[in-house]
């Protein structure tokens, strides 16, 4: 499950693969899906953004010593998860996430379990779940205790998390890192990889064994817009690390 990145860095002589993982957001609008991506990636918050946009952003990463291209899915379903299909089968990881001050963001984030256990129990094997409540700032407008997301978490069998996008950068960071992990994990249990994708214009290849490199199928360009992300979506001027989107965008 956790693929294998067609660029080799050489080293004494031998080529070295470099593993990639790809993680989705899911949750309402509203509950910080674009904050905790914009965080993890460049430390940076972001107060206002295009909430109807849907990006794929692209990070090199060293995760317990190793490097790992993590790519994030910061997703929009303005109609909760009724189209689905587009993440489903890429997604290494799920982070779900919702606002602890919030409780209808908390019953969205239901729905949105409930879809991601049916998804697992129908296909082998299992994409790891982590249940993420954020707004951890906002703890004394809590509406939904730390106690119901643990249930939560416990009832649907994935881990739990309660962190704060505007503060805490090593708190998200390990979030994101853990679902690296998992996705690890999980792929090193398996034998066999799902379909390689080639290009947009080419078919999809099957391969016969984990250890041939491989990219895994891209959603759907018309609900997975790669784009510069502009002063709209991140007000701050300052000039931060440049991170590499997929085909070739870059964010400042």
């Amino acid at each position: 499950r956790l693929s294998l990145n067609l660029t080799m860095s050489v080293m004494f002589g031998k080529a070295k693969p470099c593993a990639e993982c790809n993680l989705v957001l899911l949750g309402v609008m509203g509950c910080g899906k674009s904050a905790l991506t914009v965080k993890f990636l460049t430390k940076r918050f972001i107060s206002e953004y295009d909430p109807y946009l849907e990006d794929i952003y692209s990070s090199e990463e060293v995760v317990d010593h190793q490097p790992v291209t993590v790519r994030v899915m910061d997703t929009c379903d303005q109609e909760g998860p009724v189209n689905c299909e587009r993440y489903l089968s890429w997604a290494n990881a799920f982070l779900v996430v919702y606002s602890i001050n919030a409780m209808e963001s908390f019953s969205g984030c239901q729905l949105y379990l409930q879809k991601l256990s049916l998804h697992n129990k129908t296909f082998r094997p299992q994409t790891p779940i982590i249940l993420l409540g954020n707004k951890l700032d906002m703890d004394r407008y809590r509406q939904v205790s730390q106690r119901d997301g643990e249930a939560l978490a416990a009832r649907f069998g994935c881990l739990f998390f309660e962190v704060s996008a505007c503060r805490d950068f090593p708190s998200v960071q390990h979030v994101f890192y853990e679902a690296v992990r998992r996705a690890k994990r999980d792929g090193e249990r398996v034998s066999l990889i799902r379909p390689v994708y080639v290009s947009e214009d080419k078919a999809l290849l099957s391969v016969p064994t984990f250890t041939t490199p491989c990219y895994k199928e891209l959603p759907a360009p018309a609900t997975a817009k790669l784009v510069t992300v502009k002063a709209s979506r991140a007000q701050s001027k300052r000039r931060a690390a440049t991170l590499t989107l997929l085909k070739g965008f870059k964010i400042f």
